[in-house]
């Protein structure tokens, strides 16, 4: 199981180096996939990576505008619609938000811990978790076509937190 908890959870992180990554994953994944990487899409995806907090596309607008361009809702959907299919981001049904994908390029289930108190969320890969729902879901009748696994609770920098008060 690979959890980015050296990333997510850790207050002194840098972005700058998680960004620079995202970005040059996508315009090497873009280019392999014969896909443009626009300037609205890949600024999409550098607000999305500013935090390791999920982003709904309303509150990518402000920057967007700032930046110079059409901030219209459809206008984000429409670079984070790219963004998910090319399998730079995942889409949060919980919070209808979207966070950087950590594999991109590789395809895996999304599995995510999001924090409750500070909203930190994590991806994590586990084929034990995508085994269980398969075998569970074959054990239905059931064939799973995607998984998208949303488990909420408290970062370890919360519960440190609340263990100091």
């Amino acid at each position: 199981m690979s959890v980015q908890k050296n990333i997510a959870y850790q207050p002194d992180h840098d972005h700058n180096r998680c960004i620079n990554s995202a970005l040059q994953q996508a315009h090497d994944l873009c280019k392999a996939n014969g896909q443009r990487l626009t300037r609205i899409r890949e600024l999409v995806l550098k607000l999305v990576w500013q935090s390791h907090k999920p982003m709904g596309a309303y509150d990518l607008l402000p920057a967007i505008a700032e930046a110079g361009f059409n901030s219209a809702p459809p206008t984000v959907y429409r670079a984070l619609e790219f963004l998910q299919e090319q399998g730079l981001v995942h889409r949060l049904a919980s919070l209808n938000a979207f966070i950087g994908c950590t594999h991109p390029g590789h395809n895996h289930q999304g599995h995510f811990l999001i924090c409750s108190i500070c909203g930190t969320a994590a991806e994590l890969e586990s084929n034990a978790i995508s085994q269980s729902i398969n075998d569970c879901a074959e054990q239905a009748g059931f064939t799973v076509e995607q998984q998208n696994v949303e488990i909420l609770g408290r970062c370890p920098n919360c519960l440190q937190t609340d263990d100091t008060h």
